[in-house]
């Protein structure tokens, strides 16, 4: 399947930006990195725009897209449904901040949550039975794990910068390694349920088109996440996330600002690998040459 860089965008700008969102989120339930919460929430707003108008680089006629919004079953629906319920929580957020200087325990509760759902809804919106490789919900995890990979690391940066780390007793740092441990394991895990996914092509049923039944079929192993074509970008995805988490682990006891950066960077970078892996792995069940 060819490339739709507007969605590899939208979806990792989506996850960086709930990552981050909860991250800091998580940090005001513990009352702390108080001066990073107003950045960090600019931060989260401007990625969670900047994902929304990747997507209309992706519509030829945008104007067609409110069509879609009469359908609860609708992916399109549902993702509008969650950004709109996550914005309102931000303003409610940044209210809190203005008023009190910290959000309610609540609100907090309330923007953790959010930002997850949103993620795993995002991602559900691939799932589809006619392209094996992405029937599968360790997609909308595998986008959960490059929230908490390049979230926490972002949010410990920008509390790094406003003058020392998230919070003295190290659960900043703790949060940011074990996202990557998560991060590593769940692009891991879907690199390989994409690779055996290969098999529904050879499968009772769909081993030839029944409108085309002469027709030859596609090498399923063409769509697979180690072809000659795909395999950089599936490497390189955990690769990076790999190299996220060893950097993480590496410097846990010497939390920096620049650590924390290629913490994000790396994680950022495996996401957008791993995508483009996902498209390229995305064949359905009726491939022709």
């Amino acid at each position: 399947m060819e490339l739709q860089w507007p969605l590899i965008l939208f979806t990792t700008l989506l996850a960086w930006s709930c990552g981050l969102f909860g991250a800091q989120a998580a940090a005001a339930l513990k009352g702390e990195a108080e001066k990073a919460q107003v950045p960090a929430l600019a931060c989260s707003v401007i990625l969670l725009a900047a994902s929304g108008i990747a997507v209309f680089f992706h519509l030829q006629h945008w104007e067609r897209i409110f069509n879609g919004f009469g359908h609860i079953t609708s992916g399109i629906t549902q993702e509008l449904i969650f950004i709109v319920a996550l914005v309102v929580v931000m303003v409610v957020y940044f209210a809190d901040l203005r008023r009190n200087g910290a959000p309610g325990k609540a609100v907090a509760w309330c923007a953790v949550v959010f930002s997850a759902v949103l993620v795993l809804v995002a991602g559900h919106s691939y799932m589809m039975p006619s392209r094996p490789a992405w029937d599968t919900f360790l997609g909308p995890l595998s986008l959960l794990g490059a929230a908490l990979g390049a979230g926490p690391a972002t949010f410990e940066l920008i509390a790094s910068l406003k003058g020392g780390t998230a919070d003295p007793d190290g659960a900043g740092d703790r949060l940011v390694l074990w996202g990557s441990v998560a991060n590593a394991a769940l692009v891991a895990v879907y690199v390989a349920a994409m690779a055996a996914a290969g098999s529904a092509f050879t499968s009772v049923g769909y081993s030839f088109d029944p409108t085309h039944p002469t027709e030859a079929l596609a090498s399923a192993a063409a769509y697979g996440p180690f072809a000659s074509g795909t395999a950089p970008f599936s490497v390189g995805a955990i690769v990076c996330a790999v190299a996220a988490l060893a950097v993480a682990a590496a410097f846990r006891k010497k939390p920096r600002a620049a650590v924390f950066a290629v913490v994000a960077a790396l994680a950022v970078a495996s996401a957008l690998l791993l995508r483009v892996a996902f498209y390229l792995c995305g064949g359905d069940v009726f491939m022709l040459y």
